[in-house]
């Protein structure tokens, strides 16, 4: 069975959907962040199966490297503020950011 470009599209979307909802719903700075990893690999596959579709041009795989440098330079700074956080306040609830204005 030959899955086509659709199939990889509309898997995709639904992994992009599943990582908007839940960087909306949760509170948590992890899940937040775990959400944005979802979705930054919902696009990678997105800009893959669009060069598996168009051979002859390769700029799918060279975004999709893009996004992974991007995502990893996301997590290191990402966790570095998330431990930053929970040592001055003690929690990793978005709503608690808000007690660091001065």
């Amino acid at each position: 069975m030959v899955s086509g470009l659709a199939s990889y599209l509309g898997l995709a979307a639904i992994l992009f959907g599943i990582g908007a909802v839940g960087f909306v719903t949760r509170r948590n700075l992890l899940l937040q962040l775990m959400s944005i990893e979802i979705m930054l690999n919902a696009t990678n596959l997105a800009f893959v199966a669009a060069n598996r579709a168009y051979p002859e041009d390769l700029g799918g795989q060279v975004f999709a490297f893009f996004v992974i440098a991007v995502a990893a330079a996301e997590a290191a700074v990402g966790l570095a503020i998330l431990i930053a956080l929970y040592r001055l306040i003690k929690t990793v609830d978005s709503d608690k950011a808000d007690q660091l204005r001065g």
